[in-house]
């Protein structure tokens, strides 16, 4: 597989990734039923896809395992009890946690130009959340910076096995997640929005894009595949929008700009180099 293509891959997960905000607003389960849910969803649409999944049983693939869960349970939980722009920023500090552990991880090093891109996305998203970072949700935001640093280690996790196959990282992390979650979902009543809202996130925020993501890891280093995934706050308050009519600022439409400028400026810059 070329970059260009992974690139492409990964900025199509992006996409799913980006949908969750909006339909963990609009569902009636609480976080662990709707993980548990869509988790079960997401992981059929993993071993459909493996056929024959290899469970290495590997630090990497447990402990990857165990990250997807951290990012999932806590952004649900995050999104939930404090606004989705302040769950959504707060997790992307992710980037800063890859800089920092991928080097001693492993051994990729962080370039000038990541930080340089990652000093414009950080002030794209403070443009772009200008105000919205309250205290009133605070153990909502807490659960939002756990979200982070669990994104950042599944990242790290799943490049780490970059020669292999990662995928079943995430299914592993699938079935803990289900695990961890039936028991509330088995209490709940879900009506048949809320099941369609799980049919929806296992299959194209979760299953599919994780698919494209695990192909995509395998080619693009982990400070370059959390950078792209940048572009995931500016969307998911883009379908918000779309949903509930909940305008966007001018402040924000600046902060989209610099991210995006960020993000497409950086992969040009480092496809010259090479």
């Amino acid at each position: 597989m070329t970059k260009r293509r992974a690139v492409f891959y990964l900025l199509i997960a992006v996409i799913g990734f980006s949908t969750s905000g909006v339909l963990v607003k609009l569902t009636t389960l609480d976080a662990l039923a709707l993980t548990a849910g869509r988790s079960i969803v997401a992981g059929a649409v993993f071993w459909a896809y493996l056929g024959r999944p290899h469970f290495a049983r590997s630090i990497a693939q447990v402990g990857g395992g165990l990250a997807f869960v951290g990012a999932q349970v806590f952004f649900v939980a995050a999104t939930q009890l404090t606004s989705a722009a302040n769950a959504i920023l707060l997790q992307y500090t992710a980037p800063i946690y890859v800089a920092v552990f991928g080097f001693w991880f492993l051994g990729e090093r962080v370039r000038r130009l990541d930080w340089a891109a990652m000093l414009v996305i950080g002030a794209g998203m403070a443009f772009f959340f200008a105000g919205d970072l309250t205290q009133s949700g605070l153990l909502g935001n807490v659960y939002a910076i756990l979200s982070g640093a669990s994104l950042a280690w599944l990242v790290l996790f799943m490049r780490k096995q970059k020669d292999g196959s990662p995928l079943e990282t995430v299914l592993v992390g699938s079935i803990f997640a289900a695990l961890l979650g039936a028991p509330s979902l088995l209490r709940s009543t879900p009506t048949m929005n809320d099941w369609l809202i799980i049919l929806f996130l296992g299959v194209v925020q979760l299953g599919i894009p994780f698919i494209l993501y695990s192909l995509a890891i395998r080619r693009l280093e982990a400070v370059e595949a959390i950078l792209i995934q940048a572009l995931e706050p500016i969307l998911n308050p883009i379908w918000v929008f779309l949903a509930i009519d909940e305008r966007p600022s001018r402040q924000a439409l600046l902060g989209g700009a610099l991210v995006l400028t960020a993000v497409t400026g950086r992969a040009l810059l480092a496809a010259r180099r090479r």
